[in-house]
C-alpha cells in the first residue's frame, strides 16, 4: 500500500496515511473540521532499482553512452544533481 501525503486547504495541517490505491483523494480535516479539506498532494515516490539486473543493461546502457555522468552535488547533500527541488540542492 502506498503512503499518501495530504494537506488541508483551510488551515494548512498536513498528514501522511498508509492507504490502498483506491483511497479517496479528499477527506475531512481533523484539525479544523473542514469537510473535504484534506487534499492528496503530489509527492516523490521512494522507488529505486539498485544492483544488477535486466533494467541495468537494458535501460541504462544507451543513456550512459550518450551523455556524460552527472556531477556529484556539492556540500555533501544527498540529492542527485539537484533534481529534487529541495532548498539544500545546489
Amino acid at each position: 500500500m502506498p503512503l499518501y501525503e495530504y494537506r488541508c486547504e483551510a488551515c494548512g495541517q498536513s498528514e501522511e496515511k498508509l492507504e490502498s490505491l483506491s483511497a479517496p483523494e479528499v477527506h475531512a480535516c481533523q484539525a479544523c473540521g473542514k469537510p473535504e479539506g484534506m487534499r492528496r498532494q503530489v509527492s516523490v515516490a521512494a522507488f529505486a532499482l539498485t544492483g544488477g539486473g535486466w533494467y541495468k543493461g537494458a535501460a541504462a546502457a544507451p543513456a550512459e553512452s550518450a551523455s556524460p555522468k552527472a556531477e556529484a552535488p556539492k556540500g555533501g547533500h544527498g540529492c542527485a544533481a539537484g533534481g529534487c527541488g529541495c532548498p539544500l540542492a545546489g
